[in-house]
């Protein structure tokens, strides 16, 4: 396992000049050894960048890559004993199943005997002991994808494996099976997995610590609680939740929030600069309250959703739309109703520019 170390940007065009010329904008960043960490974000945000730079498949236009301090920037990825796991299968068709999660042992001549006992492990940490003799080509994707992941993590002696969405093409009831599988896989091998995905749930089940990325820049690198309940940059807020958090205009004057054409104490302990700024709350901490409770805001009652677990309400706050997760026990609402709700409290975060004020 290695400890890597990022220090770089990357533009795929010659002389960039202005942030939207790079796919990777100047980052510095560590991922510790024998960590598990997950690479979040829409397409195009420079995640697949940011990993093919890490397994050397691809040169960074500007600074290096260190692993445990080696400068690696221009090492090949089998120089560098990185293991790649590609969102499509990877495996030699005419090989059974025990061939192909061998074939890496067996190129870097590990004794047969170590191979058996390897080869075993893995599959049956993906249940694929029942498989071992069948040839991959009469298998479904999904078989085919385990035995990608099994010959990315069959090495113990790797730097790090490396996942570009490998759960594409598998079913989704497997999916979770996988993630959770990796994550057992993990804790027991201790070897350092960095996992790319576009899925939040993916990334917050599999990763101890998550790279929220957008445009080319890493806006936030924490676990699943810090991202939920204090998101460092509007993105992340609006990124991580289903649906995600809520943003209202407010501003500050002196010791008071005009919200909503309210005015509202500030929270307590809330230091924030005098002026315009973006109110931030989860639909987990917005509640529905009596129309004198303090710091209640009206709203007007667009849409009630019956999910099961929950009742899902949307509603309009001076023409800004606000979502609340409601208990199915709450009280009849339809749409045209006035509500009042709660949305200043422990749990709400302030934005200046995009980003939280602490």
């Amino acid at each position: 396992m290695a400890r890597i170390e990022l220090d770089l940007a990357h533009a795929y065009r010659p002389n960039p000049r202005e942030d939207g010329d790079y796919a990777l904008l100047p980052l510095k960043m560590t991922f510790e050894d024998g960590g598990a960490y997950a690479l979040l974000g829409p397409s195009g945000c420079g995640k697949t960048t940011m990993l093919n730079i890490m397994s050397g498949l691809l040169l960074p236009s500007h600074g290096k890559v260190l692993f445990d301090g080696r400068d690696v920037t221009r090492l090949s990825p089998q120089e560098r004993n990185i293991a790649q796991v590609f969102q499509f299968p990877v495996i030699y068709d005419t090989m059974t199943v025990a061939e192909n999660l061998a074939f890496p042992l067996r190129n870097r001549h590990v004794p047969d005997a170590q191979i058996r006992q390897r080869v075993g492990e893995i599959a049956e940490m993906l249940d694929l002991s029942g498989q071992l003799n069948r040839r991959a080509a009469g298998l479904a994707a999904d078989a085919k994808q385990k035995i990608s992941l099994g010959r990315g993590l069959v090495r113990s002696d790797v730097s790090a494996v490396l996942f570009d969405e490998p759960l594409t093409v598998i079913d989704p009831h497997l999916k979770w099976q996988l993630r959770r599988k990796l994550k057992q896989i993990h804790h027991e091998l201790k070897l350092t997995l960095i996992y790319v995905t576009h899925d939040q749930v993916e990334a917050l089940t599999f990763a101890d610590q998550v790279v929220v990325m957008t445009r080319g820049k890493a806006v936030q690198v924490g676990p699943a609680d810090a991202l939920f309940e204090r998101p460092q940059h509007t993105f992340v807020g609006h990124f991580i939740g289903s649906p995600g958090m809520n943003f209202l205009s407010a501003e500050v004057r002196d010791t008071s929030l005009l919200l909503a054409g309210r005015t509202l104490p500030l929270p307590h302990r809330a230091a924030l600069p005098v002026g315009p700024v973006k109110l931030g709350i989860r639909p987990e901490y917005v509640a529905v309250v009596a129309p004198d409770a303090a710091g209640a805001v009206p709203a007007r009652v667009q849409q009630v959703q019956d999910v099961g677990t929950h009742l899902m309400l949307t509603a309009e706050v001076l023409g800004e739309r606000v979502k609340a997760r409601l208990s199915v026990e709450s009280p009849a609402l339809v749409p045209g109703d006035t509500v009042w709700l709660q949305l200043v409290g422990g749990h709400t975060c302030f934005y200046v520019n995009e980003e939280l004020v602490s």
